[in-house]
């Protein structure tokens, strides 16, 4: 039961959400929502997150979480997450209460498949351009330790390399923080893709990846990153890698800038990748 099993099997239950040139969708990863503590890693860019969470909302944007919304393998309670973190909330409320709201889990708050709100997968459908779909899901399935033997994986997190973390000891087996397990990881998420030829768009590495030149495979990035977090736009049929960080004007005031760092590829028109 390897990559292409777990994906095969995700994607077969997955719900269709519809694709058009008037469709506006924002994917965004691996926020990690934490209990406010130091090893919150969202804290630090909580307001880099909520300025882009306005944009969205104002401009008609459906919201698509894409897993690891909550870091459920080094906290217990959710419920210490979301009051910490409540004006989050308040506003994926808002979405959710316009239907534009859409949540996949990934293997840090796998505990949320329990939660009807919440799917292994979805896929965007196009209503006019037959054979295009994106398939969107976190992207743990490529890893059989953090899908098949996702309790193993957050126990040893939760209870040995949560703690050295804050001594500056990484998780050697963490996509997002060792260089070779997140090339493993990539390349099985690209494999299944394009032996499928299907436009997979995941998390879970924490690496952005948007091509230049249209492909299969594309990665949101995520929320943690050191200064920024990163996001892809679905809008027009067309697919961009959009980072959000704090700058600052002549006259030393601070604001958010959003900023175009990938694409726009046109998947509408790009049927043979």
């Amino acid at each position: 039961m390897g990559t292409s099993y777990r994906l095969d099997r995700a994607f077969s239950q997955a719900p269709v959400l519809p694709l058009s040139s008037r469709s506006k969708y924002v994917l965004v990863s691996d926020c990690h929502r934490g209990v406010g503590t130091s090893s919150d890693n969202f804290l630090k860019n909580q307001h880099l997150y909520f300025a882009a969470l306005e944009y969205y909302y104002r401009n008609g944007f459906s919201y698509i979480e894409l897993g690891d919304g909550e870091e459920l393998w080094e906290n217990r309670n959710l419920r210490n997450i979301t009051e910490i973190h409540n004006d989050v909330y308040e506003m994926l409320s808002c979405f959710d209460e316009r239907d534009r709201l859409h949540l996949i889990y990934g293997n840090h708050d796998m505990i949320q498949k329990k939660n009807p709100a919440y799917h292994e997968a979805l896929i965007l459908r196009s209503e006019s351009v037959p054979g295009i779909s994106l398939y969107l899901t976190h992207g743990h399935q490529a890893s059989l330790l953090n899908s098949t033997f996702w309790r193993v994986a957050r126990f040893l997190v939760r209870y040995f390399w949560s703690p050295l973390e804050n001594l500056g000891i990484l998780d050697p087996t963490s996509a997002a923080k060792n260089y070779d397990v997140k090339e493993k990881c990539e390349e099985s998420l690209r494999h299944w893709a394009e032996e499928n030829k299907h436009i997979l768009i995941t998390g879970h590495t924490h690496r952005p990846v948007m091509p230049e030149e249209p492909a299969y495979y594309y990665n949101t990035g995520s929320c943690v990153h050191p200064r920024c977090i990163t996001c892809i736009e679905i809008e027009r049929g067309k697919l961009t890698l959009v980072k959000w960080s704090m700058q600052s004007r002549i006259d030393s005031v601070l604001y958010v800038e959003r900023e175009v760092i990938g694409g726009p590829v046109d998947v509408l028109r790009n049927r043979n990748v």
